[in-house]
């Protein structure tokens, strides 16, 4: 990855800006160590990635795991966000719709968010130079993340997906043909997680996000984006709890299968 060339000046700024958010984390982690927060997941990525889109946990029961997310809903239509204990569906045209309790997900991932520091960001900064400014940051790799960002882009691009008839294809097929949206000057909010490596198959290893506007009218997975002055929020998670769908279609499944590559061509 490029990055931008920034003047003296301005790289000492981003230098000096990057040490102060560093220091504000590492002086929250001790305490935050003592805050037992939990990580509940619906099902594995690599078994969405196989095509296994049927839903068994209604968002009923979902929101009692969490007020935070993202994922999917029944024959994977459309994208899940959560924010502020509000659950909803981007569709394959990119506009939002509210989700009814007694619809079923097959993948999600939530959280009671409880932020354990935040930050202004007001300089540029791409998708790819965010990622990378967390990772510097976090004091460690090997736990789990949830990250809220609220306030304006300059421009993004997301993605949703449409419903699936059976039998299912594989997620790699549907992303093949996945409606674009390109959205500029938008003021609204990304909501997702950094998850470490070792969970690859399980979850989505590195940063998975989904975005919304402020209006509640429009937003989808995100691709790229630029964010240009926006409060991130980050929660530490320690504790994870995972429930594995009881259907046949899952007991079936062939969840040894490296599917590392298919995830990362999915996911950007």
């Amino acid at each position: 990855m490029k990055h931008k060339k920034y003047p003296n000046k301005k790289r000492r700024l981003w230098f000096v800006f990057t040490l102060s958010v560093l220091a504000l984390i590492c002086s929250c982690t001790s305490e935050n160590t003592k805050i037992k927060d939990t990580l509940f997941q619906t099902s594995t990525f690599d078994a969405l990635l196989s095509g296994n889109y049927e839903g068994t946990m209604s968002f009923e029961e979902l929101s009692q795991k969490g007020d935070l997310g993202l994922g999917t809903f029944n024959e994977l239509d459309g994208e899940m966000i959560a924010l502020n204990g509000v659950f909803y569906q981007i569709k394959a045209d990119g506009n939002v719709y509210p989700v009814d309790p007694q619809m079923k997900t097959p993948f999600a991932v939530v959280t009671h968010f409880n932020p354990d520091t935040s930050f202004h960001l007001n300089a540029p900064t791409s998708y790819d130079q965010f990622c990378e400014l967390i990772d510097q940051l976090i004091p460690t790799k090997n736990i789990f993340y949830a990250i809220k960002i609220e306030g304006r882009f300059e421009r993004i691009t997301a993605r949703s997906v449409p419903a699936q008839n059976k039998p299912f294809p594989p997620l790699i097929e549907v992303v093949q043909e996945q409606p674009l949206f390109e959205f500029n000057n938008e003021e609204g909010s990304m909501a997702g997680f950094r998850v470490p490596e070792y969970f690859s198959g399980i979850n989505v290893p590195g940063h998975h996000y989904h975005f919304i506007n402020i209006t509640r009218e429009k937003g989808g997975h995100i691709l790229e984006c630029m964010m240009s002055d926006v409060i991130v929020s980050i929660d530490f998670i320690h504790n994870i709890e995972i429930s594995l769908n009881n259907t046949e279609e899952f007991y079936k499944l062939d969840l040894l299968k490296d599917r590392s590559a298919e995830s990362e061509k999915v996911e950007r």
